[in-house]
């Protein structure tokens, strides 16, 4: 809930800026909804939601004003005007904004809540419903095996070696180039090749190990001599390994994939089903993936099917084949802090699977209780105001914004909001500019009369690794 101080100076200027007429004056101060969710749960027609902002929304084009939730609301704080239901909390801040008096209740204990309701001798008849931030801990914390990027020299030896298929170098070159991975040396019976690559052709046996080991079809035969292709090319592209969060193991429903002692191990015998759509499409930076070549025979139907692959099992093996010592082991550990650069577009709240994470204006609240430090948010957030501990990126790929103009109110609160200022107004309507537009979100999530029509699509996450 958002609260007026006893600075209050009963002018009103959060009342004549409220969209949704949620503010009143009692006894000279301002005085608003509680957001105490009463109203959500007594609507018999579901037309109230609660938003990114942890405030309620009425969904018009499900509200018949009925008046349920005016004859519920504890401080009558609820009012219909022309058949609008007005005077429900979206939680939207435009109040504090405009008012240095008002705060964010939620950012006060429970007990200054309670006294601040008292004092207005206003009744509430549940005070455990009443919003507030946990602060039991300050910092969540994963260890998990990751790359130094300053001494990375993206060869993909890690990736070639790693048992799981848990690391993935994507190379931002074309397919016949030496990526200096050097696996070609190891798999010489005879030591022809040297660790720079180089091939002693009057000591190579044309075995041809080496042709068949390269990832990249580096390696050409002509007139009897083997040459591997483009030495030396600058390296450019990416690395992308499982961040040993533990989402998978506890999105698994067949309990085949769990976690163990915080170290990741799989089943194949208990993966009857096989099934693991919802888990490969909550990978936090999609290196979870099904093995095509890995097969389990399952004996009760005759049958096979491909294993589980994709996440770090904390062996190690990543270590030891980097030669350039790139492949550490890191504590991470996060206070839930974020950068000046949010543009309250609401996509970490909505991805969150553990619902920890509430939208403020401009930053956001992060329940360190409930977060499992999956970096979802961080890998989703479109203007990197998250901290991340990986160079895998989610990113919006299209969608489709749109206002009902018989839902809008005309605040002009998502004219407001929009960070790349795709929203403008035109003979009193607001309207969305697509060329400008990017579909984050932030409008929807501002809107407190529910009237956008919005979706938005994020990169196959095959396409980004």
């Amino acid at each position: 809930m958002f609260l007026s101080t006893n600075t209050c100076d009963g002018k009103g200027e959060c009342i004549k800026h409220c969209p949704t007429k949620a503010i009143r004056l009692i006894n000279g101060k301002a005085f608003s909804c509680l957001t105490c969710g009463i109203c959500y749960q007594n609507c018999p027609n579901g037309a109230i939601f609660i938003n990114s902002y942890g405030g309620y929304v009425i969904d018009r084009a499900k509200c018949n004003g009925c008046g349920i939730c005016m004859y519920n609301c504890p401080t009558n704080n609820i009012h219909i005007d022309d058949g609008i239901v007005y005077g429900i909390c979206s939680r939207c801040g435009v109040c504090s904004e405009v008012c240095p008096s008002r705060i964010d209740g939620s950012e006060l204990t429970k007990e200054r809540q309670i006294n601040f309701i008292e004092s207005m001798k206003i009744l509430l008849p549940d005070y455990d419903n009443i919003p507030r931030k946990s602060n039991k801990i300050n910092e969540v914390s994963r260890g998990f095996f990751t790359t130094d990027l300053d001494k990375c020299i993206l060869c993909g030896r890690c990736s070639q070696y790693c048992p799981t298929s848990a690391i993935k170098v994507t190379l931002d070159r074309d397919e016949g180039i030496c990526s200096g991975c050097r696996i070609c040396a190891d798999v010489c019976p005879n030591d022809s090749i040297n660790k720079n690559q180089i091939i002693n052709k009057s000591t190579c046996t044309l075995c041809l190990n080496c042709m068949k080991a390269c990832p990249h079809n580096a390696i050409s035969l002509e007139d009897f001599e083997l040459t591997v292709n483009k030495l030396n090319q600058k390296p450019a592209g990416s690395i992308v390994s499982c961040l040993n969060c533990g989402l998978c193991a506890d999105l698994c429903e067949n309990e085949s994939l769990q976690s163990i002692d915080n170290k990741l191990r799989y089943d194949p015998t208990k993966d009857i089903d096989n099934n693991h759509d919802v888990t490969i499409a909550k990978c936090p930076v999609s290196s979870l993936h099904i093995d095509g070549e890995m097969f389990v025979y399952d004996e009760f139907n005759d049958d096979e099917f491909n294993t589980l692959a994709g996440f770090c099992v904390s062996c190690g093996n990543c270590v030891r084949v980097c030669d350039v010592n790139a492949r550490v082991y890191k504590v991470a550990t996060w206070d839930g802090s974020i950068g000046d650069d949010c543009i309250s577009c609401g996509i970490c709240a909505e991805v969150c699977p553990k619902d920890a994470i509430t939208l403020y204006r401009g930053t956001i609240s992060v329940d360190l209780e409930k977060c499992i430090f999956c970096e979802n948010c961080g890998t989703h957030c479109p203007v990197g105001a998250i901290p991340k501990n990986t160079m895998y990126k989610a990113e919006i790929k299209d969608g489709f914004t749109l206002i009902d103009q018989k839902l809008c109110m005309h605040c002009g609160l998502c004219h407001k909001v929009c960070p790349y200022e795709a929203i403008d107004e035109f003979n009193g309507n607001y309207i969305v500019d697509e060329e400008k537009c990017t579909h984050c979100g932030a409008c929807k999530n501002s809107c407190p009369a529910n009237a956008f029509i919005f979706e938005r699509t994020f990169k196959d996450s095959t396409e980004g690794i």
